[in-house]
């Protein structure tokens, strides 16, 4: 069951799928940590457990968080549990204390469950935090940016191969080129979905100077913040590309160390993410090692890449690889909103042979290409046969597109219509 945490227009609601993830885990652990980027709604979803009795309070408040990081104990007997503590890395200080008030209720034998909500956007600093005072005693449960699904109020089961029901799914909710290239560009942060008065622009502008402001500044000295904003706006515009730090390097005018270290922030904001090469023994070819790169929200990086229309999207070079973001981005929603981590890799040799996702799961080893293109022969899945010696059983290959219908290329490759994922 969904349940109702954003208002779309003014009329009707957005319901997030992950809700019941959370419930689950309030009800059977002491400490809910809910982490993703800013504008997820992360805060938004833990308001609604203030109807169970829960009290808020919020870090990004100074006086607040100076009494969190002076005297924690103080803090927590002013603002008793159960409570939801927002932005809860902003004061690394009440990790230690949380865990002593809740190994407190555990030893007078008190159902100690649903204790504190905690939610954060700067993953290094809470993951710190939680694996040196709270393991064992939390559930983290990670949100992502609205699915599709959640913004046309339709059930999001975790991608499979099943053909009725993709076909069906994408009947009754179609999506023509155009549209798929400007929800692209508007992008998935529910703030751009509650306010029909928002401008695109102005929302992703104060996004970036407040995440450059508050979040990168926390965690790094960074001297020009105009360069930090230009090593961005070039990590964008590589969504869905090999990670090479040295040609970043090179491009900005910084060194190796540095691009590292800023990618690594980029990760911790879940701003951006990394999927790795797949490889195993039965491989004999030479592969790629280095990651891709994936931004976590095509409308940040549209925005960072100067990309602001879906006319202007479509017409370029990158459009190719913003689809390929947008298809890997729902797929992986899918997984997290119920609740099972996703198992993603990509395939990529010496002979250029490419598998643009490889999915594991219930031991089977899936391949999936992302087209903009609705029409393709049997060269677009040249690379699938590279893993036809998996040790693992052989499970779907599909090329998803923008197609209308789901058709075979052949006898073993389905082509099947994004619009139904």
């Amino acid at each position: 069951m969904c349940y109702i945490v954003f208002r779309k227009g003014y009329d009707t609601m957005i319901k997030r799928h992950i809700y019941n993830q959370i419930l689950d885990s309030v009800k059977s652990k002491p400490v809910t940590l809910i982490t993703g980027a800013r504008q997820v709604g992360k805060s938004t979803l833990a308001f609604e457990f203030e109807k169970m009795g829960f009290s808020y309070v919020s870090l990004d408040s100074s006086r607040e968080r100076e009494m969190a990081k002076k005297d924690p104990e103080l803090f927590l007997q002013m603002h008793p549990w159960p409570l939801i503590i927002d932005e809860v890395q902003r004061a690394p200080e009440l990790f230690n204390v949380i865990e002593e008030v809740v190994n407190n209720e555990k030893r007078k034998k008190i159902n100690n469950y649903g204790m504190f909500i905690l939610t954060g956007s700067q993953m290094y600093k809470l993951m710190k935090g939680v694996t040196e005072s709270l393991a064992g005693r939390v559930s983290i449960i990670h949100m992502m940016p609205l699915s599709r699904n959640e913004i046309i109020n339709r059930d999001e089961p975790i991608f499979n191969f099943d053909i009725l029901n993709i076909q069906k799914r994408a009947s009754e909710n179609p999506l023509s080129m155009i549209e798929l290239f400007n929800n692209i560009v508007k992008g998935f942060y529910p703030e751009l979905y509650s306010n029909d008065m928002l401008h695109v622009q102005k929302f992703y502008s104060d996004y970036v100077e407040t995440y450059i402001e508050r979040d990168v500044s926390e965690m790094l000295n960074v001297r020009d913040k105009f360069q930090f904003r230009r090593f961005m706006e070039l990590i964008a515009s590589l969504t869905g590309e090999e990670l090479i730090y040295d040609n970043i390097a090179k491009i900005i005018g910084i060194d190796k160390k540095t691009v590292m270290s800023w990618l690594s922030v980029l990760i911790a904001g879940d701003i951006v993410y990394l999927l790795e090469p797949y490889n195993e023994i039965s491989i004999s070819k030479r592969i790629i090692k280095r990651p891709k790169l994936y931004f976590t929200d095509t409308g940040l990086a549209c925005y960072l890449a100067r990309l602001n229309s879906g006319e202007i999207l479509g017409a370029s070079a990158f459009s190719g690889r913003f689809v390929e973001t947008y298809i890997i981005n729902e797929i992986k929603k899918s997984y997290v909103n119920n609740g099972i981590e996703p198992n993603f890799y990509y395939y990529r040799d010496s002979d250029m042979n490419e598998i643009d996702l490889v999915i594991i799961q219930d031991g089977k080893l899936n391949r999936i290409e992302c087209k903009s293109g609705i029409k393709f022969n049997n060269n677009a899945v040249k690379g699938f046969k590279q893993l036809d010696k998996t040790n693992y059983q052989i499970g779907f290959k599909v090329i998803i597109c923008n197609t209308d219908t789901v058709y075979p290329l052949d006898d073993n490759v389905y082509v099947l219509p994004l619009a139904g994922i």
